[in-house]
């Protein structure tokens, strides 16, 4: 008979594995027996819980953008106006967690099985709206267009991560600067 509490405790377990054997593989090319064997427990136990790898997947996906919410979350509180609610989220989008290799991997696998997996699209999706929505929140009431100047700020976020992240000659700190940059230069031509 399980023990009661045991089954959160595993599937953060395997969420955790699941996001160290894609760093250390570099892409979705892991099986749930190896997932397993680094979360300390049985294959048939993962398959319970999951029902298979990209079950898994998805689940530490979700973990990565609950923890990225929560940080965006927290900067948001800080800002006192539309323009540090803007900044805020690219500072968010660039921090230091974005950039752990763990989640470099993580990121660059969901962004390869978006291609051909309608789940991971789905999630895929999902990020990208709600950093468009947060953006364009924060534009509002500081330009004209905020719906295309979001769409804007969130493909540059997004293309300018994928480059510091494969790149050893950008940096996270470049790329939140170019973003910044892109920001002082929508707000200038709205005066």
């Amino acid at each position: 008979m399980p023990k009661l509490g045991m089954e959160p405790i595993r599937r953060s377990a395997l969420v955790e594995a699941t996001i160290a054997e894609l760093a250390s593989k570099g892409s979705l090319d892991v099986t749930v027996g190896q997932i397993a064997k680094r979360a300390g427990m049985s294959t048939a136990l993962a398959h319970h819980y999951f029902g298979g790898k990209d079950q898994i997947f998805l689940a530490a996906m979700r973990q990565i953008l609950r923890d990225f919410g929560a940080e965006v979350r927290r900067d948001l509180a800080a800002a006192d106006s539309p323009k540090a609610r803007a900044v805020a989220i690219i500072e968010a989008s660039f921090s230091p967690t974005c950039f752990s290799p763990k989640t470099v991997s993580a990121w660059m696998t969901l962004y390869a099985q978006a291609q051909t997996n309608a789940e991971m699209l789905r999630l895929l999706r999902l990020y990208q709206r709600r950093l468009k929505s947060n953006l364009c929140h924060a534009l509002r009431p500081l330009i004209t267009a905020p719906e295309a100047q979001a769409e804007l700020l969130a493909a540059l976020i997004d293309g300018l991560y994928l480059r510091a992240a494969l790149s050893c000659s950008q940096s996270p700190d470049d790329a939140r600067q170019k973003t910044l940059d892109m920001l002082a230069l929508m707000l200038e031509q709205r005066a």
